[in-house]
């Protein structure tokens, strides 16, 4: 069975989010998802949309998760905490917050992004010449860094695809240079841009 089809089984083929029916897609929980079902739910377009655009967030349309954060589904708790957390200046989420339980574990995945924290709060990564760099973005080495622990050296003008970023410490990213999965300083790398 597919991630589709487990996700559509899973959620009674509706958004895991606020129950619409259309234009659902997966979409996997940053910042180092899992995959799989245990990182992933079933959004519609306008749930995953003002997900990744907060600038384009409707509060009354996330009233939903006054039913979603109650599911018994990891991805499904997180987002919910997320989306509430983002919203809490409004009052009604700040509500739910305070009743709503998610395990410890649970809790630091939802906190991993940063979602709900004051931008002063804020751990924010920026490479050399000071491009703020997200999950997921691409850099390449802008110097031969050694690997520490191995005889490797990553050349300079290395691409490194899909970082992660370190949720405590805004100068370390991790990144993969061949098989190897290795910790970068962020000043050693330069964002690369998509062409658009």
């Amino acid at each position: 069975m597919s991630l589709l089809q487990e996700l559509q089984e899973r959620s009674g083929n509706q958004c895991e989010l606020c129950g619409a029916k259309d234009g659902l897609a997966i979409y996997e929980v940053p910042p180092i998802s899992t995959g799989g079902v245990d990182g992933s739910l079933l959004v519609c377009t306008t749930c995953k949309g003002q997900i990744e655009k907060p600038e384009t967030t409707d509060a009354n349309h996330w009233r939903c998760l006054n039913d979603s954060m109650w599911s018994e589904y990891r991805a499904v708790k997180v987002m919910a905490w997320r989306m509430l957390s983002r919203l809490r200046a409004e009052g009604w989420p700040q509500d739910l917050l305070e009743m709503m339980y998610l395990e410890e574990e649970e809790l630091q995945f939802a906190k991993a992004t940063g979602e709900g924290l004051e931008e002063s709060e804020k751990i924010i990564h920026k490479d050399c010449n000071g491009n703020v760099l997200q999950a997921g973005d691409s850099v390449v080495l802008i110097k031969d860094l050694k690997v520490k622990g191995s005889s490797m050296v990553a050349k300079q003008g290395t691409a490194v695809r899909r970082i992660s970023l370190d949720p405590e410490n805004a100068t370390y990213i991790e990144g993969k240079v061949g098989a190897q999965t290795i910790v970068i300083i962020t000043d050693y790398v330069k964002k690369m841009v998509d062409k658009e």
